[in-house]
C-alpha cells in the first residue's frame, strides 16, 4: 500500500508539473505582496513562512473583507465568505456541479488559483475521496482554487462536506496567489477526530495537487454501499490491512 501510494504520489507531482494547460498560471517561488504596503517578501520553498513576518501580524495590512480581496466578483453582502477548494469542487472535478449551481444563482464566484503559505499534507482516503489533513508544517504546500460565497452557498457547502457529521471541519488558512498577495480564507480539513490518523494510513506520503488521476479512483456517493455510515466507512479504510 505503501509503495503502490508513493508511486501514485508521484506521478501525480509529475502530472502537475508537466501536463500542458494554456489556462493554467504555475506559482513556482511566489512573492507575497501585503496589501497597501510597497515592500515585497521573497517567499522560497525552504525560506521561513511569511506568517512569522512582522508585517504579518499589522492587521492594517490585511484585506478587511472578502469583498475587497475579490474586487466585487460576486453580489456584496455582509456574510460573504472566501472557500479555499483542493479536490472534487474543483473546475473539472465531479462536485464542481455544486459550484456551477452557486453560479447560477450567484451565490458564489471563482476567484483564482490559489497555493497554501503553509504546507499541509493532502491524500486520498476511501473511495478516492481527497482529504487536507491539518498537521502544519508536513506534507507540502497545497494548490487548489479559491471561491467566494454566500451565506446560502456557504450552508450547502457545509452540507456537502458533512461539518455536522463529523467528516470535514471548515478552519481559517492563509492562501496565495502566483502575484504574491496572501489571502485569509476557510478551507475543509478532515475532521481531526481522523486526520491523523489517516495521514498514518497513507504511510506519510503527501500529494501536492488532486490531479486528474486522483479523479479516475473518486466513487460518486451513489455508488457507494447503503448500509454503512461514511465516518465508519473512513475507519474501516484507516484499520484496513495494506
Amino acid at each position: 500500500m505503501i509503495k503502490s501510494w508513493a508511486a501514485l504520489a508521484k506521478a501525480a507531482e509529475i502530472e502537475s508539473s508537466s501536463s500542458p494547460n494554456n489556462n493554467k498560471k504555475k506559482c513556482q517561488f511566489p512573492t507575497f505582496k501585503f496589501p497597501n504596503s510597497p515592500q515585497l517578501i521573497p517567499f522560497h520553498a525552504n525560506s521561513p513562512s511569511p506568517a512569522s513576518h512582522s508585517l504579518r501580524h499589522s492587521p492594517s495590512l490585511l484585506p478587511p473583507s472578502p469583498m475587497d480581496a475579490v474586487k466585487g466578483k460576486i453580489v456584496p453582502e455582509e456574510n460573504t465568505r472566501l472557500i479555499f477548494t483542493y479536490g472534487t469542487l474543483k473546475r473539472g472535478f465531479f462536485n464542481h456541479k455544486l459550484m456551477e449551481e452557486l453560479f447560477s444563482t450567484r451565490d458564489a464566484s471563482f476567484v483564482g488559483e490559489y497555493t497554501t503559505v503553509e504546507s499541509f499534507p493532502l491524500v486520498v482516503g476511501p473511495f478516492g475521496i481527497p482529504f487536507l489533513i491539518n498537521l502544519k508544517g508536513l506534507g507540502h504546500r497545497v494548490s487548489g482554487e479559491l471561491y467566494a460565497v454566500s451565506g446560502r452557498g456557504l450552508a450547502r457547502l457545509d452540507e456537502l462536506e458533512g461539518i455536522t457529521t463529523g467528516h470535514y471541519e471548515r478552519l481559517p488558512v492563509e492562501v496565495v496567489d502566483c502575484d504574491g498577495v496572501v489571502v485569509a480564507t476557510e478551507v475543509y480539513f478532515a475532521h481531526h477526530g481522523f486526520g491523523e490518523a489517516m495521514w498514518k494510513k497513507s504511510g506519510e506520503v503527501a500529494l501536492r495537487e488532486y490531479t486528474k488521476e486522483m479523479r479516475a479512483r473518486y466513487v460518486k456517493r451513489a455508488d457507494r454501499p447503503k448500509d454503512i455510515k461514511f465516518i465508519d466507512q473512513v475507519w474501516k479504510f484507516i484499520s484496513s490491512v495494506n
